[in-house]
């Protein structure tokens, strides 16, 4: 019997501004879809002749119309990595625009792991609070409708990134997730000095390149609320969840 061969490989670390390079100016070529995505999605080879990278392809061309949301979707990919950044969080991997085999999209660095380890696995581990924390505030900036434990993963290299985040900045609040462990509980004052760096920052309304000002707008809204309150997020309904969980 022949034995199954992977088509996702494991990779040496690589800094966020590397992998961006590569991303900004390297060609793809399809390796297959992957499975279980309501949109297509692609894994692909970095062709830029020196690493040994591999990326998420997602292109407008093959995104499901939605009632609620305009198409264009990879863009809210690629600002949820660009907010994550200004506020200083590297916990979405480094997402760009790209012309495609289908056109254009996103692509994303693809993060070698175990899918089979989701965040109900992660939270177990206490050394993995602080970034799982980071994902629930962003979640709430960012006014992510379908964080399911499954878009938490757990790199080869031990580090956590959230990924799927093309439901995303809708001017209604819409928020759906699996992380409510820290529901009305104090955030650390580090974490509230970050907020602050997104509200601050002057490249804020480079944002606007991919939302529109009612968007931006309603994000700046939301990261104001944490930092008054202070507190993370709660859902007295119980109803904020996205579904399938996982």
């Amino acid at each position: 019997m022949q034995e199954e061969v992977s088509p996702f490989r494991d990779r040496p670390e690589i800094s966020n501004s590397d992998a961006l390079k590569i991303l900004e100016t390297s060609k793809i070529e399809i390796i297959g879809r992957m499975a279980w995505s309501s949109n297509s999605t692609y894994l692909v080879n970095i062709l830029d002749g020196e690493t040994d990278l591999q990326g998420i392809y997602k292109p407008s061309t093959g995104e499901r119309p939605l009632w609620d949301f305009p198409s264009g979707l990879y863009r809210r990919e690629i600002v949820s990595f660009q907010v994550a950044q200004l506020i200083g969080w590297d916990i979405i991997p480094p997402t760009v625009e790209t012309y495609g085999p289908f056109g254009i999209g996103s692509l994303q660095l693809f993060i070698p792991c175990d899918f089979d380890v989701h965040y109900f696995h992660m939270i177990e581990d206490p050394e993995h609070h602080g970034t799982l924390q980071k994902i629930c505030l962003f979640d709430f900036i960012a006014n992510s409708t379908d964080r399911k434990g499954g878009h938490c993963l757990l790199g080869n290299g031990g580090r956590i990134w959230g990924i799927d985040n093309g439901l995303t900045f809708h001017v209604d609040f819409k928020l759906r997730t699996v992380i409510w462990d820290w529901a009305g509980e104090e955030i650390p004052e580090k974490l509230i000095a970050d907020i602050g760096n997104l509200l601050e920052s002057p490249a804020g309304n480079d944002l606007l390149a991919f939302l529109s000002p009612q968007e931006l707008d309603a994000m700046c809204s939301r990261a104001t609320l944490l930092l008054k309150n202070g507190r993370f997020p709660e859902d007295p309904t119980g109803t904020r969840f996205p579904w399938p969980i996982i």
